[in-house]
């Protein structure tokens, strides 16, 4: 797989994430809107309904008013204001030049039969724009330019920059190949050339990262500079991002909040993410679980809207430091045999591995790309074996619908009925969501939850949330938060982000259970990640195994600071193991030093771990036992860490850090035995060891002189005790000698009076092994 396979999904997904505020708060469609994962129709409501409205009322007020605690929404609407303001009193253009110097423009105005409400090129070969200052031009004959020669070179200018950047944007959506996405962005470079804004956000996040053009971190900076001025909330972030990292840049914790203060109020979610995880964290700035809660609300709100009913990509999270170690461990990733095999059995008739390679390629992850078409041709053969699972994710694929499967309820709901019927849970789920929301069928609530139920008892997770819904807003059963919780609780059990968000927000308001901010704090923070920005984490993956490190450390930084613990150990590994060149060779340990303390007070073993081993060895810090010492204390006490326990009891029996205790040291010892059965060899190693310490300690501690004047040998083996001891002796001689007299009389003949004897191979089956 290519460094960037999915450029240009992934960048047009990055650049989605910009939005006004406008969008941030609007309905998702006319007559519905959308409040903890559930759509409501506005038509049709029942009394249970309108008072569920209210309630919803509340809190969309709630989630208005935390948006509206960002000043970004407040000159937002200053804008939109001003917009508005300007439409009303649209400003009045004065002709210049040609036989109407000075007087205003006349709107519309008729020229060769039509009328123009606006300036217009037709007419003229060098594309001015020109107005008529009365109706009738053909009569009057009086008319004048729209703009100057300069604002007309100018605009001509910014066409022709956004055709080139069309056609490089056409090709890089419509080709798979690697060479072509080059090609794609030799485009965008030359639109870039031309100051096209999108084209240079484009390429310079490409310098950046190197995908599909060589790494220059300085012609980057460069160009987000620019975008800077010119008010780009992306170029804003990635500013932010360079000062944070340090990376072309000298580092500024105070410069990164500026910028990544200036995205967030431009809409930029990955600032808004980035200013979450810094307000969570406290870094740069002083925590605050209020304003990170309402930075993350922000984001998860447009994570959770666009999750459809077939679920997003799988997030693959693989640690670096994991793999190193575990080499046998599996890291997620299907091997292209394995996935060969499983090909091979599909064809055949091997209707579960049908299944299996539909739901792999319907989510992608797991090193398989996302492809729609090959999903719907493995259920669709599973299906015809009359496989339940199959058809019912055929009726999510038609209820959805594609480009590759067009929506269709009716189709659906065949599908969904046939699988229901069978018994499978992903059918009734389906089921019962055409009967909540009337897709093909008229909306019944009671068969709605039935399905539901039916779906929910045998685990599946939509069943639940869906349920969990209902009884959240009281559709088609009385309105019981303890229930909801309940079903979230399940569902967030098998990952459904819906889950998580809806949790978020009872915890976020207090609905049904105590407010707790912390805790809704992590769960948008789960939701949040879970956002199509996480496909950078496979991106970054790729770049590693493809050996490129210094673009996998840029993306992993990136994702660092977005708060994803996995990045921020990756980063700290590749940093550890000095492979990244863009890092001086002095900063590499202070840099990894710093993202295995972020990593590690997100729960991270190993990182807290290597925290201690820092601490230990002077690695990016100074020599400090006692730090150490305490890091490897929490990671035995939090974690059971066999390692940890190991090495708190080396730093007992050597008094490092503190004092020296042997009976501690043995005690930690057997502890990391118990922990893990890979520690009981080296345990057993310092364990000997510690053994013959602790005699010799004894010998050095008693006087053996002493000793030995005490013990009186007849008492204690007898009046005759010498004799014994000289029998002992004599026949320890006489062994000695009857053994050595064996040896002189096995003297072996001369090589030369032996018989000669043909040397013979033995057959193949008897040879011993090399």
């Amino acid at each position: 797989m290519s460094l960037l396979d999915e450029e240009g999904n992934q960048d047009e997904s990055l650049e989605s994430k910009t939005l006004s505020a406008e969008d941030q708060v609007k309905d998702h469609s006319t007559g519905t809107r959308v409040v903890a994962g559930q759509i409501f129709l506005e038509s049709g409501k029942s009394d249970s309904q309108s008072e569920n409205e209210e309630n919803f009322h509340s809190q969309e007020d709630e989630k208005e008013n935390s948006l509206e605690e960002l000043n970004s929404l407040e000159m937002s609407n200053l804008l939109n204001k001003d917009l508005e303001e300007a439409e009303v009193q649209s400003p009045v253009l004065t002709a210049i030049g040609g036989t109407a110097d000075g007087e205003p423009c006349h709107f519309p105005f008729l020229f060769m039969e039509k009328e123009y409400a606006e300036c217009t090129a037709d007419g003229r070969e060098d594309g001015r724009l020109w107005c008529a200052t009365t109706y009738d031009y053909k009569k009057d004959q009086k008319w004048g330019f729209c703009e100057s020669e300069e604002q007309s070179n100018r605009r001509r200018q910014m066409q022709e920059a956004e055709d080139v950047y069309q056609i490089g944007m056409k090709i890089l959506n419509e080709s798979s190949k690697k060479a072509q996405k080059k090609v794609a962005y030799q485009y965008l470079l030359k639109a870039a050339d031309m100051n096209h804004t999108k084209a240079m956000e484009k390429v310079s996040y490409a310098l950046l990262f190197g995908d599909y053009l060589k790494q220059n971190i300085q012609s980057s900076k460069e160009l987000f500079e620019k975008l800077t001025e010119e008010g780009s909330p992306k170029g804003q972030m990635a500013l932010g991002f360079l000062y944070a990292s340090g990376l072309g840049v000298n580092s500024s914790q105070a410069k990164a909040l500026v910028y990544y203060t200036f995205g967030a109020l431009g809409g930029n979610l990955i600032a808004h993410m980035i200013l979450g995880y810094r307000y969570w964290a406290g870094i740069g700035v002083l925590q605050s679980c209020e304003s990170a809660l309402t930075h993350y609300r922000l984001v998860a709100n447009h994570v959770a809207s666009d999750i459809s009913l077939t679920g997003g990509t799988v997030v693959q999270r693989i640690r670096l430091a994991d793999e190193v170690e575990n080499p046998g461990m599996a890291s997620g990733m299907l091997e292209e045999d394995l996935i060969q095999y499983y090909q091979f059995l599909a064809e055949k008739g091997d209707v579960q591995a049908q299944v299996g390679l539909g739901q792999l390629h319907l989510h992608g992850g797991r090193g398989v790309e996302q492809n729609h078409q090959r999903a719907f041709e493995y259920f669709n053969q599973a299906a015809n074996a009359g496989n339940s699972h199959a058809m019912a994710f055929l009726g999510k694929m038609y209820s959805e619908g594609s480009d590759v499967v067009p929506q269709s309820n009716e189709t659906a709901l065949q599908y969904f009925k046939k699988a229901a019927d069978m018994g499978n849970p992903v059918g009734q789920s389906g089921l019962g969501m055409a009967y909540l929301y009337g897709r093909g069928v008229p909306v019944n609530y009671e068969l709605a939850l039935k399905y539901f139920q039916k779906a929910a008892e045998q685990g599946w997770v939509d069943g639940q949330l869906q349920l969990g819904s209902m009884y959240y807003n009281g559709i088609g059963v009385k309105k019981d938060y303890k229930q909801a919780l309940k079903y979230f609780n399940l569902a967030s059990q098998g990952g459904h982000i819906l889950a998580f968000y809806n949790l978020a927000q009872m915890h976020a308001t207090g609905t049904g259970v105590m407010r707790s901010c912390h805790t809704a704090v992590e769960l948008f923070k789960n939701v949040c990640e879970r956002g199509r920005w996480s496909e950078r984490l496979m991106t970054a993956y790729n770049s590693y195994k493809d050996g490129d490190s210094n673009s996998a450390v840029v993306q992993y930084l990136l994702l660092a600071e977005q708060g994803y613990e996995v990045a921020q150990s990756n980063a700290a590994f590749i940093l550890d193991q000095k492979e990244a060149s863009i890092v001086g060779e002095n900063e590499t340990y202070p840099r990894a030093l710093l993202h295995w303390n972020r990593a590690a007070s997100q729960g991270y073993t190993v990182a807290r771990i290597k925290l201690g081993d820092y601490h230990f060895y002077g690695f990016g810090t100074d020599v400090d036992y006692e730090t150490a010492f305490i890091h490897y204390r929490l990671a035995s006490e939090q974690q059971h860490s066999a390692q940890a326990m190991f090495n708190l009891g080396y730093m007992h029996e050597k008094g490092l850090g503190i004092k020296q205790d042997i009976h501690l040291a043995k005690r930690f010892y057997d502890m990391a035995a118990e922990a893990s059965p890979d520690a009981q060899v080296p345990v057993f190693l310092a364990l000997c060891k510690l053994g013959v310490i602790y005699s010799l300690q004894y010998i050095r501690e008693i006087n053996i002189r002493e000793v030995f004047s005490h013990i009186d040998m007849d008492q204690l083996l007898g009046p005759e005790w010498d004799l014994y001891l000289m029998t002992i002796i004599a026949l320890l001689l006489g062994t000695i000698i009857a053994y050595r007299q064996r040896q002189h009389q096995a003297i072996p003949r001369p090589a030369g009076l032996r018989p000669a004897v043909p040397q013979q191979e033995p057959p193949p089956e008897h040879q011993p092994p090399q």
